[in-house]
This record gives C-alpha cells, structure tokens and sequence, in this order.
C-alpha cells in the first residue's frame, strides 16, 4: 500500500502565501510524475500543477507565475509554494503521484486533502 499525505493548508487572506507538502509513504520502488490537484464545492477537480521525476513542471495559466511546484525524491516529498493568493484560490487541495510498487506495476495515488482558504 502507498499513502499519500498533504499538509499545509489553512486559512490566509488574499495576497498571502502558503506552502503545502505531500509525503508519501509505503511500498515504493519508484514515484514518476508528481501534481496538485483542487476541487471547490459545486465545481469539478481541476490540475494545478504537475511535475515530473526529472523536474519539467507544468501549470496551467490560472496559477502560472504565482504558484511553484518542486519535489525531493530522496523524501518521496512534493511540495506547492502558493504566492499572491486570491479568494477564488479557495479549495480542497489533493496530491497525486504515480508509483511503481513493483519492477511492472504502476498506479496512481491520491492524498485526501488539505483544505485552502482565502478570505479577509
């Protein structure tokens, strides 16, 4: 079994920052791409960032240049800095990692989330 857990969120006012971590744990032998994920109530999980065991990230423009996602493989760690935040910011935040568990398998995990809150 492979466990990913977040942590980080809470409440910030806009124009605040915030760090999130997603550790995972278990029956790893290798993590690929690493991402964040979020979910507002009433509106469908949306990508925020993803990135790779080689570093290449990928954000769409809606958080382009005011969030950073970076990783420490040798924790099994990733990580999502959240600067310049905006109430519509507000979310659930998932991690998800695709781990091999064995030398042939490869699965896709996701955290339970952590919740972001930006409000004044």
């Amino acid at each position: 079994q492979v466990q990913l857990v977040e942590s980080g969120g809470g409440l910030v006012q806009p124009g605040g920052s915030l760090r999130l971590s997603c550790a995972a744990s278990g029956s790893i032998d290798n993590i690929y791409a690493m991402g964040w994920y979020r979910q507002s109530p009433g509106k469908q999980r949306e990508l925020v960032a993803t990135i790779t065991s080689g570093g290449s990230t990928n954000y769409p423009d809606y958080v382009k240049g005011r969030f950073t996602i970076s990783r420490d493989n040798a924790k099994n760690t990733v990580y999502l800095q959240m600067n310049s935040l905006k109430p519509e910011d507000t979310a659930v935040y998932y991690c998800n990692a695709d781990v091999s568990v064995t030398a042939t398998t490869t699965r896709g995990y996701w955290g339970k989330g952590t919740l972001v809150t930006v409000s004044s």
